[in-house]
């Protein structure tokens, strides 16, 4: 098949377009903004772009004149990974959320509806759960109460895509992914974010003093849950599916592993919990398991490791 992948120079996007091109043509489109470190983006796509099916783009998903981009081509799949992301920074940069998520995702729909896409594939995120209470969060959760415009942005990518899916017949799936990690992560989430830090003997800032859980799930078993929405079979209209590892785990033991791969003792900067943040996650994987055959295999104790090889590898430390 040939699909698109925006968001490919990205974390996620990048991981997702090196599956796929075992088996189709892959079209990846990035614009390459400077939200974290544009040489980590480039560096991925030296990468893609070493196989001959992979061909780059680099444009944003709010460019009008996509079809002109693609008009020799016949897609199959659109994979909507590009994004702006980041809880914390949507209280800095809101615009750039309605920007990037919001308009770029009906940009990408419209484009659907005028080449008559056959399936509609897009991230969103646990983080429109909000402030519901009710653990493990499924998809058949009320998600009506976001606490983060990133969150709300989420959400707001499921209604449109709920809206062309009846409208026009579009095959859409949204994945709701829960705290994602692994080689070639992004400079701004955790992992990253301690691992640096620590190295560097700098405090790092534990929120709500340490009690917070997270539902951490591995790229690959990420990829895995994409590549059973692009295989998925049957009539339906939109479906949205958790991805996550199932397992809750307490960022404090989450710290101790990155200290004991490092052999180097965190100093520990406790502070409350940030505004738009929850102190829990926890991912109802039920539906992905039966329909998209996600079976999330990695634990943080084989995942952390892999993610410190990858950043020492690197950023060529000893």
């Amino acid at each position: 098949m040939n699909i698109l992948v925006t968001g490919a120079a990205g974390f996620i996007g990048f991981h997702t377009c090196l599956y796929l091109l075992t088996k189709h043509k892959v079209f990846g489109l990035d614009n390459l903004n400077n939200y974290y470190d544009v040489n980590l983006k480039k560096s991925r796509l030296k990468i893609l772009k070493k196989n001959k099916d992979f061909e780059f783009l680099k444009t944003d998903i709010q460019n009008k004149n996509l079809n002109n981009k693609f008009k020799k081509i016949k897609l199959d799949i659109i994979i909507n990974l590009a994004a702006q992301a980041g809880v914390r920074h949507s209280l800095k940069d809101p615009f750039s959320y309605i920007d990037s998520n919001i308009l770029g995702q009906i940009n990408l729909l419209e484009f659907a509806k005028k080449i008559k896409i056959k399936k509609f594939i897009y991230a969103s995120s646990s983080s429109v759960y909000g402030g519901n209470e009710k653990m493990p969060f499924s998809v058949k959760h009320r998600v009506d109460k976001p606490i983060s415009l990133y969150a709300a942005s989420k959400k707001s990518t499921e209604l449109l895509a709920e809206c062309y899916s009846h409208l026009f017949k579009i095959k859409c799936i949204g994945l709701r992914f829960f705290t994602v990690y692994g080689p070639w992560g992004r400079p701004d989430m955790a992992t990253f974010i301690f691992t640096k830090k620590i190295l560097e003997n700098k405090k790092i800032n534990i929120f709500n003093y340490g009690n917070m859980k997270r539902d951490f799930t591995y790229i690959d078993d990420i990829v895995k849950g994409i590549k059973g929405a692009v295989n998925l079979k049957g009539d339906y209209k939109h479906k949205i599916y958790n991805l996550g590892n199932n397992k809750p785990e307490d960022l404090k033991r989450f710290i101790s592993i990155i200290e004991k791969n490092l052999k180097v003792k965190a100093k520990r900067n406790l502070l409350p919990i940030q505004p738009g943040d929850v102190a829990k996650t926890s991912a109802n994987i039920d539906e992905s398991k039966r329909e998209l055959n996600f079976n999330p295999k990695t634990s943080i104790d084989e995942g952390i490791p892999k993610f410190i090889e990858w950043y020492k590898q690197y950023y060529k430390i000893k």
